[in-house]
């Protein structure tokens, strides 16, 4: 067989059915998909290939999934922390995003985002954002994977006057990057108490029409729940669903006050959950009761949030902490094992955004989407069970090589695509803009 690329690794984590472990494997890549998966010596006489990479101490592992967050928000990084979420929102970040944000801004937010999801071994992530036209556009010139959130509140800002303006923009940017390879469009209406029922109930049919997933915070606070009750006489979870919202195409983000009939119910629906456990945790939101939506047959993914209220952009941290959260919640060691984590931030994430069949997993055909740990670092030995280190143990900085669709994009650590000195200036000079007022 002849391919471009062949890499040899200690071991190879596919996230498949069987949560298989693969020592001393070898992965082939041709046209940007995997075409070989299979023993070293196997690879060795049967494979030539126009590059060879050997990777000793390396785990190979799917490009990872971040399934919630809001990439420009990375330039309000610590502006306000340890606050409660509706304080910090309305006193803080709204108006500072009243004053700031433009294109410019995305722009900026979105590459310093790309550049440590990158350097992190985060290869495709599901944004919500004012400009999400930007947003796409960086990561097209990145080469990294999005779903861009076409965002939808009721209220005026710069970038839209009213939610018919809101789903217009969207419109055109599904227009855009409709056939794109990278980028793919997805309504994003903020939360059920920032979007009136006559805008939701249109995203409901757009996306039918569209066939485009849904993404939205819901349930993510008690505050939340009681404001929807008291206006609406029905909790946020029973308002979609009797606008048609739950099924498949719903991606819930947050999820920390559920009644076991609300879980029940999305099990029933085939809607997916976002699981954000360090901005929770933070915001002192609540804790999302991971083992019971996995225990009901739930698909629960992975997301950092905005690095405004995380604050960092990193799925090796939140695996981690996922993993140990869902322990203490459910008062069971083995509530969420690393083979569940890391399947949470990669197939599982893949499978909420709709992108299961193309990414998510290390199967031959699938999308070459690939990340390259170094177990050999400190943090990690001595090494007994791979998973396991990688999701306890390692850290993000351990991650030394990236592709995605087969194209390098990180290579010993260093972004391909992306000029860190240029992005980190425009950071610094936010930064200075921002403090000022």
């Amino acid at each position: 067989m002849q391919t471009e690329l062949l890499i040899h690794a200690d071991w190879v984590l596919p996230v498949d059915a069987d949560d298989s472990t693969l020592a001393q494997h070898s992965l082939a890549v041709a046209d940007g998909r995997i075409a070989a998966l299979l023993p070293r010596a196997e690879a060795e006489a049967q494979i030539s290939a126009a590059k060879v990479l050997d990777l000793p101490g390396h785990v190979l592992i799917p490009g990872l999934v971040n399934a919630h967050t809001h990439s420009p928000m990375t330039l309000l990084r610590g502006l306000a922390d340890d606050l409660p979420l509706m304080t910090w929102l309305h006193e803080h970040i709204w108006p500072a995003e009243g004053r700031w944000v433009d294109q410019e801004f995305v722009a900026d937010g979105t590459r310093l985002a790309a550049l440590e999801m990158l350097r992190g071994g985060i290869t495709c992530f599901n944004d919500m954002y004012f400009h999400a036209e930007v947003t796409a556009r960086v990561c097209a010139e990145a080469g990294m994977r999005l779903l861009a959130g076409m965002i939808v509140v009721d209220f005026p800002t710069r970038y839209a006057a009213d939610a018919d303006e809101y789903l217009r923009r969207g419109l055109e940017l599904f227009e855009h990057y409709r056939d794109h390879s990278l980028v793919r469009p997805a309504f994003a209406p903020h939360s059920t108490y920032a979007v009136s029922e006559a805008a939701l109930a249109r995203v409901r049919t757009l996306a039918d029409e569209l066939d485009v997933q849904v993404h939205i915070h819901l349930h993510e606070t008690r505050d939340e729940v009681l404001q929807v009750l008291r206006e609406h006489g029905e909790r946020p979870i029973a308002r979609l669903d009797r606008l048609g919202l739950l099924g498949p195409q719903l991606i819930a983000v947050h999820m920390t006050q559920l009644e076991d009939e609300e879980i029940r119910r999305f099990a029933e629906t085939g809607a997916h959950v976002v699981h954000c456990p360090e901005s929770n945790l933070k915001l002192a939101s609540g804790f999302c009761p991971v083992y019971d939506l996995l225990a009901a047959g739930v698909n629960v993914a992975l997301g950092t949030d905005g690095a405004a209220s995380n604050n960092d952009l990193n799925l090796f941290g939140e695996m981690r902490t996922a993993a140990l959260l869902a322990k203490g919640v459910a008062g069971r060691a083995g509530a969420v094992p690393a083979e569940q984590a890391l399947r949470m931030a990669t197939l599982s994430g893949a499978r909420a955004l709709g992108l299961d069949a193309e990414i998510g997993s290390l199967e031959i055909g699938k999308a070459a989407d690939i990340v390259a740990v170094d177990l050999a670092d400190p943090h990690t030995q001595p090494l007994y069970h791979p998973c396991s280190q990688l999701v306890y143990a390692a850290s993000s900085h351990q991650v030394r090589h990236v592709w995605i669709r087969g194209r390098q994009v990180l290579r010993d650590g260093a972004p391909l695509t992306l000029d860190p000195e240029a992005i980190i200036s425009a950071a610094r000079g936010w930064r200075e803009r921002i403090a000022q007022g």
